[in-house]
């Protein structure tokens, strides 16, 4: 099942009469449990797709379709819905909020969805190895620990798509393996859609499947042998 279509997608970027070209009509479709890597030098336009392909930003023509519907004909209450339940985000920096504990932010997380109940936030912190620091603050987590619980946090209302944007860039080799791992787990046990950007070429290979971009275009498709 495709949960994501897109056709000649373009945008631009505006600042007074320049006009900046960043996506340069892009097509592809997103299965249903896919593990998909987005790389390409800076500037490629990875994370514009992303955020676009989120409904983050805006695009200027061309189609994106999200569970079969244009994301330009969400109305308000279905974009609200959109954003609590049907896709989470895991983004570089884990932008917790530092006066809340572990638990707290998971369960901060749960009320834009229904709120969790106490047991539900801690199998979510099990899931990610984080449910024995659940009353530790973020200065109190390494950065891994921290990435950890921002991924708990993006899984509380069960997404179906999951969009990570430089998940272990702020990351040291070996908790870089173990979030790659984490989200390899999540793609395979869980189903769990996933479209990452990243500029660690070793972390597609968690994957399923690697879109290479250049100059606001996808220039290969390719997917991997399972």
């Amino acid at each position: 099942m495709a949960q994501i279509k897109v056709a000649s997608l373009q945008k631009s970027y505006k600042t007074g009469k320049l006009v900046t070209p960043v996506l340069r009509g892009i097509d592809f479709v997103v299965k249903e449990s896919e593990f998909i890597s987005i790389v390409g030098p800076s500037g490629s336009g990875k994370s514009t797709l992303l955020y676009v392909l989120s409904g983050l930003e805006s695009y200027d023509q061309g189609e994106v379709y999200m569970f079969d519907q244009l994301l330009t004909d969400y109305n308000d209450h279905q974009k609200a819905k959109l954003r609590s339940q049907d896709i989470g985000f895991v983004f570089q920096f884990y932008n917790l909020m530092p006066n809340l504990t572990a638990y707290e932010n998971v369960l901060l997380a749960s009320v834009l969805g229904s709120q969790k109940s106490k047991k539900e936030v801690l199998d979510i912190l099990e899931i990610v190895g984080m449910k024995d620091y659940k009353d530790y603050y973020p200065s109190q987590l390494s950065g891994g620990m921290q990435q950890r619980v921002a991924i708990a946090r993006c899984l509380i209302n069960d997404p179906k798509i999951i969009f990570a944007d430089e998940p272990i860039g702020n990351l040291d080799y070996a908790n870089g393996i173990k979030i790659m791992e984490l989200f390899k787990t999540l793609n395979q046990t869980y189903h769990k859609t996933i479209l990452m950007v990243t500029h660690n070429i070793e972390s597609t290979s968690y994957g399923t499947r690697t879109l290479h971009m250049l100059d606001g275009k996808v220039i290969d498709d390719e997917k991997k042998s399972q």
